[in-house]
C-alpha cells in the first residue's frame, strides 16, 4: 500500500539577489514557501526519518541559492526550488512561492508555480 504526504517548508525568509531594478543589487528579503507531494512505497512503519523524505537538504538548498549570484526573475528562483525538489525521485510534485516583501510598503509580489513529474 503506498502513502502520500504533502511536506511542507513555510515561509522560510532569506537575503538574497532577486530582480532587475538597479536598486535590487543588494541582497533584499525573500519568502519562500514549498509544498511537497511525496508517495511512499508504504507509510512509514519505525518512526525512523531514514523511511521519509528529510527536508532539510530543501532548507539548505535554498540558503545555498539564496548564497549565489542572484535571479533577475522570481519565476527562475521558483523553477530552482522545483528543481531541487523533484531531484529525488519519491517527490511527484512541487508548489513553490517566492515573495519579495520589501519592495512596496503596502504589498508584497511574488510568484507561484507548480511543477510534476
Amino acid at each position: 500500500m503506498s502513502a502520500t504526504y504533502t511536506i511542507l517548508l513555510d515561509d522560510l525568509r532569506v537575503a538574497m539577489r532577486l530582480g532587475i531594478h538597479p536598486h535590487e543589487t543588494e541582497p533584499q528579503p525573500v519568502s519562500l514557501s514549498v509544498a511537497m507531494t511525496v508517495c511512499y512505497p508504504a507509510p512509514p512503519a519505525a518512526d525512523r526519518i531514514d523511511e521519509v523524505l528529510d527536508y532539510d537538504f530543501l532548507r539548505e538548498g535554498i540558503w545555498a541559492l539564496a548564497q549565489g549570484p542572484g535571479f533577475a526573475l522570481q519565476e527562475s528562483l521558483c523553477e530552482a526550488v522545483a528543481a531541487l525538489c523533484l531531484a529525488d525521485a519519491r517527490v511527484t510534485a512541487v508548489t513553490v512561492r517566492s515573495m519579495k516583501t520589501g519592495i512596496y510598503p503596502d504589498a508584497r509580489v511574488g510568484c507561484e508555480i507548480v511543477r510534476t513529474r
